[in-house]
């Protein structure tokens, strides 16, 4: 494939002060996509379970909607990563928010013929919205610098919080704008999902300029055929790092979505009504991205591996919450937002490590097969989700994620134990 025939400037031929304004105008409109983003994907977020559970006849089927959402982030995430390689983040970013709009007009056709394996097809589509909103935080990586590689990052991720937060509580003025456009119930906030997926595509295809990924590529000079460069799994098969990285985001991510997924149903299932189920999953989302900066700041300061355990730590204090408390409104909302907080020190921290264990063609392929893993063991979370929350309660689901949470926490401490001890070795 060939790449874009626009012109690329390399960061090499640049000053430093054109450089560093190159990168914060990229983080600008990587801004402005992500809020356009957050709002397609908030906006659907907690209505995917409930339109399962009505379409289906069975809540068993809810944790279905976080299943094809993620499993539609995965099946993309590589052809979206192969397509920033050739042609660059702004066309692969465009494309992806496009996908993520057609999902979200299937998904109103569903509800209104009452299609239930139709709403799932829609689901895995929108997924490409996350897919493109994962993909985002890595292109503030391109062509930033080491020691404000994970901030790049975190300030990019912080922005889905305004989109995401707002997403969720448009159920009520959804409701009224499809009912004046004749939409069927629970299906009016997929509106702006469609309006937002279309804004954040033209954001990217028309205002992110310089490409961050060609910029990059071309400031390292012609490159090895595609057929010698190193696939994703011979990478993870010779690096540490970039392995323990892709485990810990697919584990946390796990976690986050089984909880997450099957909340709404939950909150519901003990009297909850669904402003309160909206406002739930509102805070869990600010939770998952209103703090990222701080968590980013502190992986600069103090190091990637210390953050992921104070993530891990606030994962396990979600589930535990949940796990005693969670049949209150009070408890399920601590619960929710302590998975939030948890899932962003994690999957920040072991991103940037993801950005930095391997450098120029081989990023690219690299976090693309991150990001396929993420949704994977999301989807694979939300299926098993549902029918464990029917047998086993709430809190037996909460038990059961407490095995991924031990092992990345007993990873993470070998590996900070074996860096230690290697430095006092060379001292």
């Amino acid at each position: 494939m060939k790449r874009s025939t626009l012109p690329i400037v390399p960061m090499s031929g640049m000053p430093s002060v054109e450089r560093a304004a190159t990168q914060r105008r990229i983080i600008r409109v990587l801004i402005a996509g992500q809020i356009f983003g957050g709002i397609g994907i908030g906006a659907t977020l907690s209505l995917g379970a409930l339109l399962a559970a009505e379409l289906s006849g069975s809540s068993a089927w809810s944790g279905m909607a976080a299943t094809m959402s993620t499993l539609g982030a995965a099946v993309v995430a590589v052809p979206l990563a192969r397509l920033a390689q050739a042609r660059g983040r702004r066309r692969s970013l465009a494309s992806g928010s496009l996908v993520a709009a057609l999902g979200a007009v299937l998904a109103i056709l569903s509800v209104a013929i009452h299609a239930f394996p139709l709403l799932l097809g829609a689901l895995m589509l929108l997924g490409a919205g996350s897919a493109t909103n994962l993909q985002a935080r890595f292109a503030a990586t391109d062509l930033s610098a080491p020691h404000s590689r994970a901030r790049d990052l975190s300030i990019v991720v912080w922005s889905t919080t305004i989109g995401a937060v707002v997403g969720p509580n448009l159920f009520g003025p959804g409701e009224i704008v499809g009912a004046a456009l004749g939409l069927p119930l629970l299906t009016g906030a997929f509106a702006f999902s469609v309006l937002a997926q279309l804004g954040a595509a033209a954001i990217y295809a028309f205002v992110l300029r310089p490409d961050p990924l060609l910029t990059a590529l071309a400031a390292r000079g012609p490159t090895a055929p595609s057929h010698h460069r190193l696939r994703a799994l011979s990478i993870l098969r010779s690096n540490p790092t970039a392995r323990f990285a892709v485990v810990t985001i697919a584990f946390s991510h796990a976690t986050m979505v089984a909880l997450m997924s099957m909340a709404p149903v939950h909150l519901r299932d003990n009297g909850a009504v669904l402003t309160i189920v909206g406002f739930s999953i509102s805070l869990h989302v600010a939770g998952m991205y209103a703090l990222s900066p701080v968590f980013g700041r502190l992986a600069d300061r103090i190091g990637r591996m210390p953050v992921i355990v104070i993530g891990q730590v606030m994962l396990f204090a979600s589930l535990l919450v949940s796990s005693l408390g969670g049949t209150t409104e009070a408890m399920m909302i601590t619960a929710l937002i302590l998975l939030g907080l948890g899932w962003s020190a994690s999957v920040l921290a072991a991103s940037a490590l993801v950005a930095e264990a391997v450098t120029g063609e081989q990023r690219a392929p690299l976090q693309g097969f991150s990001d396929l893993t993420m949704n994977a063991a999301g989807a694979l979370g939300g299926a098993i989700a549902g029918p464990v929350m029917i047998s086993a309660g709430y809190a037996g689901l909460g038990w059961i994620a407490m095995i991924l949470v031990t092992v990345i926490t007993t990873w993470s401490v070998v590996r900070i134990v074996g860096a230690r001890h290697a430095m006092l070795g060379a001292a």
